[in-house]
């Protein structure tokens, strides 16, 4: 009796194992601790530290580098002041220690800014924080170089715009046709809450090389707020412009006549030339940038209109045919300042307009193809259809804010699935030898979704490719039956035997070999 009850109860632990691997749920992580090393394809989207314990993913504000009239490209985005650069390479760049920088929450554009302290500004020396100096003849600002359109623009964040602060200042030496030095200055420094800039003997006159020096002004510049600021000029009609967060502000010619008409001056860099930023200034600044064209349409929204788009590589769930139960996401959304509204798992889609849309695709080959094509789904719900497949591949289609100064943020991705894992091999496999056949025999596999039965034979153990004159080569489907003949095989040949059970009427989610049995069919005595 107690034998009796100790083989019931393995048998029960050994069907309730069965079940459970058969049904489990299993769980593949992306995000989080895990690391978004499986997005492949990222498209305007950005890796970001700092809005959570992980780094996430999110629309990218990183401005565009490859413009060919860009001459000079400061992001500060290198996470040290001591790495800033100008992504040109036109320009040589030397940080002092009075520098600092902040990251990604409080940037405006990309992954940090650069911030500049007043107390820091005059210990740091005459030079001041950051001294940036021409170092190749192609850069506008090289010495003794003629150029004609030009665009200054950054976005600055002051403490307080106290009067006499100084945000840029560039500062050279030129001979004149008659042999004397002059000294040449652009600046930008603080008057009564505005921007205050100055271009002296910057512009000369292409006949006799006299020079002019002008000045313009803006509107009143909040503190403790982004803005964005703009000088530009064009060369053919002499008009120079400066532009606040998109709004014109102050308007002169470098012309003869004070206005348009007459002839213009032109822009020369004398000798020496060096641009300092933040020499007196307590504040942040980002995406400083000088180009060589006059730029009509400044950009003025943190992240791009069409948004962002990502997809993962084709995930392996290990076995062909595994279903997708469902997908959750956890993030939020982030807007400029470090406002972060976290949602945890939900729909994403936030008051603000801001989004982010999935798509799912599955198939049993990594390549993705010939099975499904992109599939909208909500996060978190459960899929009513049949996802199927032994690779899944995921998208999400991110997009900003109405007013483009929020994004949305993913934080994990969990895809929630059972694996199809093929059945156990059926036991007592015997082979019994007739005349030019075999018969096999087998015991039913203990999994409950068996829907039939393949038979391997060949004449080497372990390799069944063999061949009926009959019934064909090797493997066999037998159906659910538990038992076949296999006729048309060679009589004194010896043959060796396998039999492996597939489930869902799907034979090429056939399981392991059983153990293998061996028979060699012979001409049977009358």
């Amino acid at each position: 009796m107690r034998k009796a009850t100790v083989a019931a109860v393995i048998s029960g632990i050994f069907l309730h194992t069965s079940l459970l691997y058969a049904l489990g749920e299993r769980t593949l992580v992306l995000g989080a601790a895990s690391s978004w090393k499986d997005v492949e394809t990222r498209k305007d989207i950005a890796e970001v530290a700092g809005i959570r314990t992980n780094p996430v993913l999110t629309l990218s504000s990183v401005r565009s580098g490859d413009d060919p009239a860009l001459d000079m490209a400061l992001s500060f985005d290198e996470g040290r002041p001591d790495l800033f650069s100008d992504k040109t390479g036109h320009y040589r760049v030397s940080a002092s220690p009075a520098l600092g920088g902040v990251n990604y929450r409080w940037s405006r554009a990309g992954t940090g800014a650069a911030l500049f302290s007043l107390e820091e500004a005059g210990r740091s020396g005459a030079e001041g924080p950051l001294i940036i100096s021409p170092q190749t003849p192609a850069a506008l600002l090289y010495s003794g170089r003629h150029f004609r359109d030009f665009s200054i623009e950054f976005w600055l964040y002051p403490q307080n715009m106290e009067s006499g602060e100084q945000v840029l200042s560039w500062s050279a030496t030129r001979q004149t046709r008659q042999g004397a030095n002059t000294f040449q200055r652009i600046q930008c420094i603080v008057a009564k809450n505005r921007l205050n800039w100055s271009f002296l003997d910057f512009f000369s006159s292409p006949d006799d090389g006299r020079q002019m020096t002008l000045n313009l002004s803006g509107s009143p510049v909040l503190p403790r707020t982004w803005s964005h600021h703009l000088v530009r000029f064009n060369s053919d009609t002499g008009i120079l412009e400066y532009l606040v967060d998109g709004r014109l502000e102050g308007v002169v010619y470098a012309t003869t006549t004070g206005r348009e008409g007459g002839e213009v001056y032109i822009p020369v860099a004398g000798d020496g030339g060096t641009v300092v930023l933040g020499g007196r200034f307590a504040g942040l600044m980002d995406e400083f940038r000088i180009y060589g064209r006059y730029n009509e349409v400044p950009q003025l929204s943190k992240y791009p209109p069409l948004g962002g788009r990502i997809e993962t590589r084709p995930l392996d769930l290990g076995e062909r045919n595994s279903r997708v139960l469902k997908v959750e996401a956890l993030g939020g959304n982030f807007s400029s300042g470090g406002r972060n509204e976290y949602a945890g798992s939900g729909r994403f889609r936030f008051a603000n307009n801001s989004m982010v849309q999935f798509f799912i695709r599955t198939a049993d080959n990594p390549w993705m193809t010939g099975e499904s094509e992109w599939q909208p789904f909500e996060p978190g719900t459960d899929f009513t259809g049949d996802i199927r497949g032994r690779y899944v591949q995921l998208a999400a289609a991110f997009y900003p804010s109405g007013d483009r100064e929020a994004a949305p943020y993913l934080d994990e991705i969990r895809v929630v699935y059972q694996r199809d894992d093929p059945p156990l091999p059926p036991s007592m496999v015997t082979a019994v030898a007739r005349d030019g056949a075999v018969d096999i025999v087998w015991r039913s596999s203990p999994d409950p979704d068996v829907s039939g039965y393949l038979v391997y034979f060949g004449t080497s153990a372990g390799d069944y490719f063999g061949e009926s004159t009959i019934q064909g080569v090797s493997p066999i489907n037998a159906g659910r039956e538990t038992s076949i003949r296999i006729n048309g095989l060679e009589n004194g040949t010896l043959y060796y035997f396998a039999v492996a059970a597939y489930d869902r009427m799907n034979p090429a989610n056939a399981g392991n070999f059983s153990r293998e049995a061996i028979a060699r069919p012979l001409r049977m005595v009358e």
